[in-house]
Order: C-alpha cells, then sequence, then structure tokens
C-alpha cells in the first residue's frame, strides 16, 4: 500500500501559502509571499532534498499544479548553462518525470508531461491511488486540496519544515475539516535560524484522559 506523505512551509500559526515568493499565491491579497527565504540554509536544503530522494507521484490542486506547470518545466537543468542553479535543477529533474495526479472540479488541459486527472470524485481516486502499486504519494501546496485528504483521514505521514514567524493571515495548513487524529514524531532537526523540520507518522486516534483519575502518591 502506498503512503501519502504531506511535506509543508509552515509558519507557528500555521500559514502555508506562496512561501517560496511574492507572486507565487497572491489570493485574498496575501501580502507575505516569499517569507523563507531569511532562513534559508543548509540545514532546510538537506530538510528539502529529503523529500524528494526516493521515488514518488505528486497529488496537486489545481492551483499549485498550474503553479507548478507555469515554472518547473522551465529550469534550466544544464550543469553547462550560466543560469543553472543546482538544488532547483534536481528538483526540476523530478518533479517534471513524477506522475502529477491533479485534483480540478473539470478535465481541463493538463499540458505538464506526466499529468493526470483525478477524476469527479478526487479523494475516492485518491483512496484507491493507496491501494494500488507504485510510489509514495507526495503532496505540495494544495492547502485546500489538503483539507479533503485530512478529513478523508488519508495522510499518513507530515514532513513539516516550521519557521518562527506568525503572518496573521494566509491559507492554513489544517483548517476546519481537519479530524482528530494522533500523530508520533519520528525525528526533528533544529536549523540554526530556529527552523525546525519534524517528521510525524500516524499514530492511531486521539487519546483521552484526566488528571482526577491520577492515584494521589
Amino acid at each position: 500500500m502506498r503512503k501519502l506523505i504531506a511535506p509543508a512551509f509552515v509558519t507557528l500559526d500555521g500559514v502555508m501559502q506562496a512561501p517560496g515568493g511574492p507572486e507565487e499565491d497572491t489570493s485574498s491579497n496575501f501580502p507575505y509571499g516569499g517569507w523563507v527565504f531569511p532562513f534559508w540554509d543548509d540545514v532546510l536544503d538537506k530538510g528539502t532534498a529529503e523529500n524528494f530522494g526516493q521515488p514518488y507521484d505528486l497529488l496537486l490542486g489545481r492551483k499549485t499544479y498550474d503553479i507548478f506547470a507555469a515554472y518547473w518545466p522551465k529550469v534550466d537543468v544544464d550543469p553547462a548553462s550560466p543560469t543553472y542553479m543546482p538544488g532547483a535543477a534536481d528538483i526540476a529533474v523530478t518533479f517534471n518525470k513524477a506522475t502529477k495526479h491533479v485534483a480540478s472540479r473539470s478535465k481541463k488541459e493538463l499540458a505538464w508531461e506526466n499529468s493526470r486527472w483525478l477524476g469527479a470524485d478526487a479523494v475516492a481516486a485518491v483512496r484507491e491511488l493507496k491501494k494500488s502499486d507504485g510510489p509514495d504519494l507526495l503532496t505540495q501546496g494544495s492547502s485546500d486540496f489538503l483539507q479533503s485528504l485530512f478529513a478523508a483521514d488519508l495522510v499518513d505521514e507530515l514532513r513539516l519544515i516550521i519557521f518562527p514567524i506568525t503572518l496573521g493571515t494566509g491559507k492554513k495548513l489544517f483548517g476546519s475539516g481537519t479530524r482528530a487524529a494522533a500523530f508520533k514524531v519520528r525525528n526533528t532537526v533544529t536549523a540554526p535560524s530556529g527552523v525546525i523540520v519534524a517528521n510525524y507518522e500516524r499514530a492511531g486516534e486521539v487519546k483521552q484522559g484526566s488528571f482526577e483519575q491520577v492515584p494521589e502518591k
């Protein structure tokens, strides 16, 4: 069975919108695009590279798909070129090669190579994908689509890069559709900038108790 892994850049107040640049996603007049840039270092390079170090298929909402399709196929992957950037080139190669499963209300043109429409019921399609043979399923961005995946309890792992800032506005990793669920920490790394790289695995249902039930010593 394939795992569904959700990596995300996220602020302390849960915002994940437009981490990469000012024009990445300006919906709802979001003013803080590019908020990860001042914190970037080798630790984050390594944490990001680990997400893409194994074979994977991508799960993308339509907006994120359109943003990625307009950018990643154009990234220079020729090491001899003066505009070549190794990190971006490595991601571009794997993104372009990966199968992209796209959640969209209608089957509009999906021009990026290896792209597939998930159909009218994207959540049901993802549930079947998880049962099939193939590489793990990796989300990127796609906050609205993620809410549906959380609500259906389809996410197996969270790979969060948590930045020590609050933004107060923007699309959130967890929204009103999030169900109660327990996770366990698999590993954490703290960068010199204060950014925390934390990987969580799904760990059953939420457990409850009461301090009133603890016997007195």
